[in-house]
């Protein structure tokens, strides 16, 4: 089944670019023009992956990110021309799973879509790998990607979902700034480790009653991040 990405540019040209190339690799795009537009498009339909730019007419790619978290976890890469590095941490607060700056490769972009449609694909599962992990208070449904709290689901991105796996799977295991960016986000990420920073902070403060005491995820002063169920 074709990928279904939708594509979201004020910049008509950007987005015929990027529409043509998308199809040229098998996949289904739909593209929208502004915030409002974009919205209204991740109410109704199901994507794989959007493409959302930060300057938009009547409603900023932050916005509408956050907007759209509030009831889908479909992975967002945010686009700006911006080079300053707060907003591209800015946009990951809000939601984003990742951003490339303009001008950008459209080589680039399709190998960035296909990494992370890697990570969040469906896979064949493991026969050895259990499906539903319990640990304490939390319940991880690895074939649905969901995360139950007491009973309660918690909604995740696709990336802090990633890192909550990972931390679950390995409890007690302390790993570095360095070793996760590679891990979840891939060796060929081109963010630096205040990316990790800022999921740990958001993963903590869905998922923990105090984030500033953690019950679950904890720091290692100095090296890096952990898991205590």
């Amino acid at each position: 089944m074709a990928k279904k990405v939708l594509v979201v540019d004020d910049e008509k040209l950007i987005v015929k670019g990027i529409r043509f190339s998308l199809e040229q690799d098998g996949m289904e795009v739909e593209c929208a023009y502004d915030g409002e537009e974009a919205l209204r498009l991740a109410t109704e339909n199901a994507y794989d992956m959007i493409l959302l730019d930060l300057m938009l007419p009547k409603m900023d790619g932050f916005e509408v990110c956050q907007r759209i978290r509030e009831f889908s976890n479909v992975p967002i890469v945010m686009l700006t021309a911006k080079g300053d590095d707060m907003d591209k941490i800015l946009g990951l607060e809000y939601g984003a799973d990742d951003y490339i700056t303009k001008p950008f490769n459209i080589l680039e972009v399709k190998a960035r879509i296909k990494a992370i449609m890697r990570r969040t694909g469906t896979k064949e599962p493991a026969p050895a790998k259990a499906q539903v992990i319990d640990s304490g208070d939390l319940k991880l449904d690895l074939e649905s990607r969901r995360l139950f709290i007491l009973g309660r689901e918690v909604n995740l991105t696709a990336r802090e979902f990633e890192l909550l796996e990972l931390f679950v799977t390995n409890p007690n295991k302390v790993f570095s700034r360095e070793k996760l960016l590679e891990l979840v986000w891939g060796v060929d990420y081109p963010g630096d480790v205040r990316t990790v920073d800022v999921h740990v902070r958001r993963l903590r403060e869905k998922i923990e009653a105090n984030p500033s005491e953690p019950k679950y995820v904890h720091t290692k002063w100095g090296v890096g991040y952990y898991y205590r169920g």
